[in-house]
């Protein structure tokens, strides 16, 4: 899986529902694990507003972690962008 900062809520939930999916479970499984309700998985997957426990748990629940990375590009990045050619 491409390996990117995530930089809102939005994208959280999305990438939190590929990697569930990719592990063949389902909301109410992960809720299980858990121990919260099926809407709140839904709510997590949606962006929408749920605690840092909750994330957590959520994540504990796919075998993940979290690692907070300088979400900037570097130079090599910077010059990959301004050197890519022009798509017409």
């Amino acid at each position: 899986m491409l390996s990117r900062p995530i930089l809102n809520p939005r994208e959280l939930g999305q990438m939190l529902r590929s990697e569930r999916r990719a592990l063949g479970l389902t909301q109410q499984a992960v809720a299980d694990a858990t121990g919260y309700r099926r809407q709140t998985i839904l709510d997590l997957e949606a962006g929408r507003n749920v605690s840092v426990q909750t994330l957590f748990a959520a994540l504990g629940a796919l075998g993940k972690g979290m690692q907070l990375v300088d979400a900037r590009p570097d130079i090599d990045q910077l010059s990959a962008l301004l050197d890519a050619p022009d798509e017409d």
